[in-house]
């Protein structure tokens, strides 16, 4: 979970603002990531317990950060209509 307290978030936000208005495209924010991990797992020695845990903290990121869009998902089906297999059965 990236629920942190209040103080270390102070802490970071200016630094990672600062980082993300940096970032000019997509692979930018792709090798800013990569890095990021490597520093903070220590993949630079590799070891199965240092990829597994950057690949978790990958792995929860997306799931967190896709949960929180969910909602725009939902949006859409009621402005647009959800896909025919998918519609509650009306019986």
């Amino acid at each position: 979970m990236p629920y942190i307290p209040v103080e270390a978030r102070e802490e970071l936000d200016n630094s990672i603002e600062n980082l993300a208005n940096s970032l000019t495209n997509e692979g930018e924010v792709n090798y800013a990531i990569t890095r990021i991990l490597s520093i903070a797992c220590g993949v630079s020695e590799p070891r199965y317990s240092k990829i597994n845990k950057a690949i978790g903290i990958l792995e929860c990121a997306k799931l967190e950060f896709y949960r929180r869009l969910a909602k725009y998902e939902d949006k859409k089906i009621d402005e647009n209509g959800d896909v025919y297999e998918y519609k509650e059965s009306k019986v």
